[in-house]
């Protein structure tokens, strides 16, 4: 049901809609006299409106990144020479991430001492060098 929802929701004739709602309440304006319960009337809908939509787009949101990892995922499971311990990498505690971007910074240093530019180095390559250096 949310994925309708989100759908509904960005669809440019919902946007019609949202304009023709903006332009019906200030046309009703001088009819209520610009009233108070003229101006609670829009103020009560559109924030009732924004609070759902929050989580209209946290879970449309959701949904993308799961998507986006699993196509990740394959990508580096079906490369031969992609490291499989990226899989899920997404799971990691911020520690192991921190110490996976120190490998990766590591990776950088290696590329700038190579004179091959088309040379490609790997985490394990990287990994093998910290081990021989703090053994």
């Amino acid at each position: 049901m949310s994925s309708k929802v989100t759908r509904a929701t960005g669809n440019p004739i919902t946007f019609i809609i949202a304009v023709l709602i903006i332009v019906a309440w200030a046309v009703a304006g001088p009819i209520f006299g610009f009233s108070d319960t003229w101006q609670l009337v829009i103020n009560t809908g559109t924030t009732i409106i924004t609070f759902l939509m929050v989580f209209v787009i946290q879970q449309s949101q959701n949904r993308d990144t799961i998507a986006i990892q699993l196509k990740l995922n394959e990508l580096i499971a079906c490369n031969a020479k992609a490291s499989n311990r990226l899989i899920e990498i997404e799971e990691l505690t911020d520690d192991e991430l921190d110490q996976l971007k120190r490998f990766y910074a590591r990776l950088v240093d290696l590329a700038q001492e190579e004179t091959d530019i088309h040379r490609s180095h790997s985490i394990d390559e990287a990994q093998k060098s910290h081990k021989e250096k703090h053994p």
